[in-house]
């Protein structure tokens, strides 16, 4: 299977470089120099990494097919692809690609339905489950443990624990069952 390690960037500099947007937790081992990526989409690539560079805050590389800025630039927004099927599988058990997850059903902790998983949005501190709300609403949830404690592939569910107000939806229904209108 084709997993997304890193999106390309805005073009930096003349000679060809671009900074990266990091999709993968082994940047240095996934994108070294001389590693052939495809890509997304196909016509971009593959592309061959000729320098990674980390300069303490963001990633930057350069391949041996963009060799200028303008070239470089024709390349933003390509994602740049490793092949997963030859990898052992994962060891900790609390690891989960964006693949394994969309499409599963989010429920509250006491069962109730919140939406559908939609996206695993990658964040600086932690990630963001996307759920689509049946009204609608995207609502990104941190992807933490105290938020989302479990996740059950057999049953194609995510259990939510959200803070009060994230999901304006489960919060107009629990104040409809507190306070039913009276009949007239």
């Amino acid at each position: 299977m084709l997993l997304t390690v890193a999106v390309i960037g805005p073009a930096h500099a003349l000679k060809g470089e671009v900074r990266l947007e990091i999709r993968t937790d082994d940047p240095e081992g996934r994108l070294a120099p001389g590693t052939v990526l495809p890509t997304e989409p196909a016509s971009a690539g593959p592309l061959t990494v000729q320098r990674l560079r980390h300069d303490g805050t963001r990633w930057f590389a350069s391949f041996q097919e963009a060799g200028d800025r303008t070239a470089a630039e024709a390349l933003r927004g390509v994602a740049l692809l490793v092949e997963t099927d030859a990898e052992e599988p994962q060891e900790d058990e609390d690891a989960w690609y964006r693949h394994q997850l969309v499409g599963m059903r989010a429920r509250d902790v006491a069962g109730a339905e919140l939406g559908e998983v939609i996206d695993l949005e990658p964040g600086i501190a932690q990630d963001r489950l996307v759920v689509l709300t049946g009204g609608g609403q995207r609502v990104a949830v941190p992807f933490v443990e105290q938020l989302v404690p479990d996740i059950d592939p057999e049953s194609s569910t995510v259990t939510i624990d959200p803070p009060g107000g994230l999901f304006p939806d489960a919060a107009d229904d629990a104040e409809a069952d507190e306070h039913p209108e009276e009949e007239q």
